[in-house]
């Protein structure tokens, strides 16, 4: 959001460099005094948690890619070494295993928000294409780092899930087959894919960032989307970002970082997997293949649909469909709050996602696979049936004259200080229905 600068260097040094690289005023302008909706709720406050997560996961990478040995005969015994010999290589190894579940946390919260409150709609959608990439990102990152701990579960998870993309031969004979073998670099998985998955591992997360540097551009052209969708009419609708909402992102910060500790210091296994502490062994199948909790609601996608190629096909368009979002919606409102209909199939879409993730950790048979397959269905009907129709035949409750008076009760352009006798009954009064 375009606004008059505020900075005034506080030294001579100052406004020598603010001539020259004017880096604090664009920090000041973008950071500080960036003017916000006065009226956003903690929901916001995971942006924010998202680029410490980012930053941490960044931090940890890097010291653990020092001592991790890329080899298919010392992976498994590198990461044993980290925990067990380098000074505090524990704390590193867990901070950065339970970091990935809390980023993926944090990143699921934040897409759920955009999906509520609208924040894809006009002027915005070229903000939330630049999420959804950095999403389709942190998967393929996240997924060649539980490559690199080689042990039954990771290696195996690793063998099937590149392998489905040996389906592309009911497409072009020899395709699939083909693309398989060069992504393992050889006949299976092995030393080449290692190394192979651990070089892209180490380059995407700095990818990631330049796409949240992005992502944050993006943001603040329009300015931020708020819990009423309303556009920002006049200065009383917006407070500066600094001291108001850096305080309230530094306590929701604070909150989560003592439950990332709790899982850290006193369950650091609880999202894992006990098998990888099993070293890889390529003769030995475990019973029961499961991929990172935050991978399990596409994984019960992939195998509701019996026909391979189709799996595969299901399992990339469930994320490939986040993409198209801003136009699927054919509602003039934004915020879900003022729409009574879609509201409900709203929970029952955030339902159906996790109990996908449920039914992705259960064995593909008997009423598991029933429940996935209808909840896969409800996936994409919410997507493809429900966002463009009831968008069309709904109609939504009465919005507010303005962000002010959604939360003042009374209107932006009342003088300050005198305030309607009964602010909510003139409220009403004034509000418009679409």
């Amino acid at each position: 959001m375009a606004h008059p600068s505020t900075y005034k260097p506080g030294s001579r040094f100052g406004a020598w460099l603010d001539v020259r690289l004017p880096v604090a005023r664009l920090t000041h302008d973008q950071f500080l005094a960036y003017p916000t909706p006065r009226n956003l709720n903690y929901w916001w406050t995971f942006g924010g948690i998202l680029t410490f997560m980012l930053g941490v996961q960044i931090a940890t990478g890097i010291v653990l890619a020092m001592h991790y040995v890329p080899t298919a005969e010392g992976a498994f015994d590198s990461v044993e070494k980290i925990m067990r010999d380098v000074n505090w290589g524990w704390l590193l190894r867990y901070t950065h295993a339970v970091g990935a579940s809390m980023f993926f946390l944090a990143v699921y919260i934040h897409t759920f928000r955009g999906l509520y409150y609208g924040s894809y709609k006009a002027p915005r959608e070229v903000l939330w294409i630049l999420g959804v990439l950095i999403l389709l990102l942190m998967i393929a990152t996240a997924f060649m780092g539980y490559s690199l701990v080689w042990g039954q579960m990771s290696f195996w998870a690793v063998t099937v899930i590149t392998n489905l993309f040996s389906s592309l031969d009911m497409v072009i004979p020899g395709l699939g087959t083909t693309l398989v073998q060069w992504i393992w670099g050889g006949f299976s998985v092995g030393a080449p894919t290692l190394n192979r998955l651990y070089s892209l591992h180490y380059l995407l997360p700095f990818i990631i960032a330049g796409v949240v540097v992005l992502h944050i551009w993006a943001l603040h052209i329009p300015g931020n989307n708020n819990p009423t969708g309303i556009e920002v009419k006049t200065a009383r609708d917006v407070v500066p970002f600094h001291p108001y909402y850096t305080i309230k992102d530094g306590f929701a910060l604070v909150v989560f970082v003592l439950l990332f500790a709790l899982l850290v210091f006193y369950a650091p296994n609880l999202l894992g997997h006990p098998d990888n502490y099993i070293p890889a062994n390529p003769l030995q199948t475990p019973p029961h293949i499961v991929p990172e909790w935050y991978f399990l609601p596409f994984y019960a996608i992939l195998r509701a649909i019996p026909n391979k190629l189709l799996g595969v096909i299901a399992l990339f368009s469930s994320i490939a469909i986040l993409f198209f979002v801003p136009w699927l919606d054919s509602s003039k409102v934004r915020s879900t709050r003022y729409r009574p209909i879609y509201r409900w199939f709203f929970w029952a879409f955030v339902i159906t996602c996790v109990a996908l993730g449920y039914l992705g950790s259960q064995a593909p048979e008997g009423s598991y696979l029933v429940f996935g397959r209808i909840c896969t269905f409800y996936y994409f009907a919410f997507f493809l049936i429900v966002m463009p129709v009831v968008g069309l035949i709904e109609r939504p409750r009465a919005l507010p004259g303005s962000i002010t008076e959604s939360v003042l009760g009374y209107d932006a352009e009342q003088p300050v200080g005198k305030v309607p006798p009964n602010p909510p009954a003139r409220a009403r009064a004034r509000e418009k229905v679409l």
